[in-house]
Parts: structure tokens; C-alpha cells; sequence
């Protein structure tokens, strides 16, 4: 048996496990106030990674980076009614400006500050930039106005998990007018694949691109698109987001313009986000029973230097063999952009700083010592093949020419085995039902990991869909997309029995 770095594996708890490595890869910790969190460095350096690569991305499809405030009049959301309604039960609420004493060592808010209008907490921010847009469009030559923001909101959630539901969370969301239907059609599918390729390129997360149905777009929007990823579990994360929002944010907000004629038309708007919850997709795709497993590309620190001082914290000769190591790997390229290569010198032994580091994931971990430092070598571990076939830790020792001779390559190599692996698990775990019975079986009781399901069905619209969704539900099951490369449809649909029009993915979800 192999001595786990955790004490709760995947298969005997996976929620406990998840749990587990947030806090053992000190990701992040509760903050006090429920559903809440406070992200530690670790998983900061994630969130920044994620932020920098996905922002150039974002910038390189002409899009600029504004903010827009935290707080958005009651009265905004009110000039959208269906867009209120999907988030009226999350909102947080800002009613006073000033607190008082109560006289018994408390504090209350000062009846006399009571705002004239409510403020809400940003839910998300299609309402406060469409009445931007209203002022800055009035002509054709105004269009297309192309922004995003990193910014972090609220939703007041009642059930609450870190990284993948809480309360507040970072994200970017990206606001779009366009001139046409058309034009602002083919942006939501633009940056739904730049979300696709990102995830498969960046994070290593194999994904699958495609529209959701009716029941589940975005409040307000016309069309809701989603990459979708598969967790070691089975079930499904929504990773990321794009809508297209027709005019009716446009009607709401009066974003008007002077066409060429002169003819005044309602813009076409979009918006697509993503956020700290692929955090948690890297985490439930990616991690073993040791901890994390962070793709190099998104990895604050991808190689990480474990001088062996044992009792001699002073050696200088390891440290300066170290520091020249470093130094080597830090005038490398690997993946597009210099080595991120970090001396860990904190008074801790080797051995529970290697095993630190193996918990957080990082892609390889260096171990010098007295014997490496005479001979030329490094101990080398990557964090992606922990163990031999025999169950003991793969550390091989390298001549350190020949190690920083290859380190760009095993990152790159690195960052394909995890996504490789992935990959495999998602298709393997993707199965088809021609009925609902097979369904009902599939997901039986008991099932352990029971992946997802590809069915085919008529597309039900209103009540139709509400029996749909309703069956569904019984099995905790939901539509995940309509995946864009799906094959033709051959058959009936599995809840009618009516003639087919498309392939949808039913999985239990996160």
C-alpha cells in the first residue's frame, strides 16, 4: 500500500477529499462570514496565472479592460424583469450608509441614513453597462464597443463550496454592442472558443463547447453557450460562459443608434464570463490522493528547489550550488514565457517541504543535497508521475547539465500527459442511450461515477421542456449543452418518442 500525502482518497469521499486538498494545498480557508473565502497565496498565484493568459487572450480579440462599480441601482434591475427575477433571491442589498450606537455596546443602522434608492451588491453587471452604453452609442460609427472587466460579485448562495459556489467570487466578464444580430452572434461563439481553447491549452481541461437549452440560459439572454468539463467523479462543471442577449438588455437600457440611413435600431448585445470556479475544475481534474496537480502553465512556481540542509542551515556550498540552478532555469523558455523557478529556503526539514509541495501541486519538485552537490546532480520528482511501479516515490537523480538541459521540454510534456489524461477519462466516460429507461438504469442508485450520457431528443420548448426537466430532476440529472460538434441525429427522441433534432449531454453537475 502507498502512504497517501492525504488522509481521505478519492474514492472513499470525494467531496471530504476535495475539501481536503483546498486545505492542505493552502489554496484557501473559510473568512468568517459564511460562504466567503479567504484565497491564500497559492491559489492566488492560480487565479493570477489564469488572469494573465486569459486576459491576453481576451485583449488579443480587440476587447479593452474598463470597471464599472461595485454598487447598481435597485431601479436598473427593475427595467429588466426576467433578468431581476433569475437573480432576485441572490442579491445583497445596501439600504443605509451610516451606523449608529445602539447603547447596549452594538452598532445598528442609523434610521436617519437610510438610502433613497437600495443598492445591489454586483450580481453581474449587464444593467449598469448597458445604461453606459445607452450614453456612449449614437451612431454606427459608435459600434462595436468591445469591453471587459476583472472584477469579483455577489450572490447571496445558500449552499455554498469553495471555488465552486460561494457567496463572492472573482471573475471576468466581458460586455459587447454590436450593429447587427449577426455580428454579435458570431461574438459569443468568438470568445466561446477563445473559453474552449484556453481551458484545453491553459488548464489542461479537456471540455466540451456547446449551447444550453432553453431552461438553462442566462436571465434575459436569447442564447446561452457553455464549455462543459468532466470532474473524477463523473459530474459535470460548467467552466465558462457566453450569451447572446439579443435586444432585449438593448430595449431595457435604450441602447440606440443612427444607422447609415439614419434609421434608429436597437443594438445587439452579448456578455460571457468566466471565474475562481475553474479553480476547482483544475482541482477535481487534476488532483490525486496526494494533493494538487497544477498544469505548468497556470502554476505560480513550476520548478521548485528543495536544498537538503539537515542540520547545517548554513551550508553554503548547497545554497550557492542551489541559487546557480535556479538561475540556469530562470534563463529558459518553456510554453511561450520564461522558467517560474523558486528556491523554497524556509527553516522547515527537506522532506516536509517536498511533501508541502507535492500537496500544492507543483509541476517538479528539486531535491539537493551534500551528494547531488559533489557529484553534479539534482533529485528530480515530477508531480504528474509521483510513484514507481513498485509504490515508492519517483525521484531520479540527474546530472544537473543534462536536468536543465530538458526542463523546458518536461513542462511541456508536463502540461500534454495532464490534459492527455483527462482527455482519455472524458471520453471514456461519455455513453449513449437510445431510451429512458437506459437512462433511469445508467443512473441508477448505487451507480458510482456513471459519467455522462449523449441522448437525442426534439428539442421540447415550454411545458414540454418543464415535463423534461422535471423527469430529469427526479434522476438529480440536467441538460449539460448541445455540444457544436455533434453528430447528425439518427433517431427519436428519448422522452417523445418524436422524430430527433439534436444531441444534448445529460450528466449530474456541480
Amino acid at each position: 500500500m502507498i502512504k497517501r500525502a492525504l488522509n481521505v482518497t478519492r474514492g472513499a469521499n470525494f467531496a471530504e477529499w476535495y475539501q481536503a486538498v483546498i486545505t492542505e494545498a493552502d489554496l484557501a480557508e473559510e473568512s468568517g462570514v459564511r460562504g466567503c473565502m479567504v484565497i491564500r497565496p497559492w491559489g492566488y498565484g492560480i487565479w493570477e496565472r489564469i488572469q494573465r493568459l486569459l486576459d491576453d487572450r481576451i485583449k488579443a480579440t480587440g476587447h479593452e479592460n474598463c470597471y464599472f462599480p461595485l454598487f447598481i441601482p435597485l431601479s436598473y434591475f427593475e427595467k429588466e424583469a426576467e433578468h431581476v427575477e433569475g437573480f432576485a433571491k441572490e442579491m445583497a442589498v445596501v439600504t443605509h450608509h451610516r451606523l449608529i450606537s445602539d447603547g447596549k455596546g452594538g452598532l445598528v443602522p442609523d434610521p436617519s441614513a437610510k438610502l433613497e434608492e437600495p443598492l445591489v451588491v454586483r450580481p453581474t453587471s449587464e444593467t449598469v453597462i448597458g445604461a453606459a452604453f445607452a450614453r456612449w452609442v449614437q451612431s454606427w460609427r459608435d459600434l462595436p464597443v468591445l469591453i471587459n472587466q476583472w472584477a469579483n460579485v455577489v450572490r447571496w448562495e445558500m449552499r455554498t463550496r469553495m471555488f465552486l459556489r460561494t457567496s463572492e467570487f472573482l471573475w471576468q466578464e466581458g460586455h459587447t454592442a454590436h450593429a447587427s444580430a449577426q455580428e454579435a452572434r458570431e461574438e459569443t461563439l468568438k470568445m466561446l472558443e477563445v473559453y474552449r481553447s484556453f481551458a484545453e491549452d491553459c488548464l489542461a481541461l479537456p471540455v466540451v463547447a456547446g449551447e444550453k437549452p432553453e431552461n438553462e440560459r442566462f436571465p434575459g439572454a436569447v442564447a446561452t453557450y457553455s464549455i462543459e468539463a468532466m470532474m473524477q467523479d463523473g459530474k459535470a462543471l460548467q467552466a465558462g460562459t457566453s450569451h447572446f442577449l439579443g435586444t432585449n438588455f438593448a430595449s431595457a437600457q435604450n441602447i440606440r443608434f443612427q444607422n447609415a440611413g439614419g434609421e434608429f435600431e436597437l443594438a445587439n448585445t452579448t456578455s460571457w464570463g468566466v471565474s475562481t470556479r475553474m479553480i476547482g475544475g483544475v482541482i477535481m481534474v487534476h488532483g490525486d490522493d496526494d494533493g494538487l496537480r497544477v498544469p505548468p502553465r497556470i502554476a505560480p512556481w513550476q520548478i521548485v528547489i528543495v536544498p537538503m540542509l539537515r542540520d547545517q542551515p548554513e551550508d553554503q556550498a548547497t545554497i550557492d550550488y542551489c541559487k546557480t540552478l535556479q538561475a540556469e532555469l530562470a534563463a529558459l523558455s518553456s510554453l511561450g514565457e520564461p522558467v517560474r523557478a523558486l528556491l523554497d529556503l524556509k527553516p522547515a526539514k527537506a522532506a516536509t517541504k517536498r511533501w508541502g509541495w507535492v500537496k500544492k501541486g507543483a509541476p517538479v519538485i528539486i531535491e539537493v543535497g551534500g551528494r547531488d552537490v559533489a557529484g553534479g546532480n539534482v533529485s528530480v520528482v515530477r508531480r504528474d508521475r509521483l510513484y514507481r511501479e513498485d509504490g515508492k516515490l519517483d525521484s531520479a537523480v540527474v546530472a544537473r547539465g543534462d536536468f536543465v538541459a530538458g526542463a523546458a521540454a518536461m513542462l511541456t510534456d508536463i502540461q500534454a500527459s495532464l490534459h492527455a489524461e483527462a482527455g482519455e477519462r472524458l471520453r471514456a466516460n461519455i455513453a449513449k442511450a437510445s431510451d429512458f429507461a437506459e437512462v433511469e438504469k445508467h443512473f441508477a442508485d448505487g451507480a458510482k461515477n456513471p459519467g455522462w450520457l449523449e441522448v437525442q431528443w426534439s428539442k421540447p420548448t415550454g411545458a414540454e421542456l418543464d415535463a423534461v426537466v422535471a423527469r430529469l430532476k427526479k434522476l438529480k440529472l440536467t441538460v449539460r449543452n448541445v455540444p457544436t460538434d455533434a453528430a447528425p441525429v439518427d433517431g427519436a427522441c428519448i422522452f417523445s418518442g418524436a422524430p430527433a433534432v439534436e444531441r444534448v449531454l445529460i450528466a449530474r453537475a456541480y
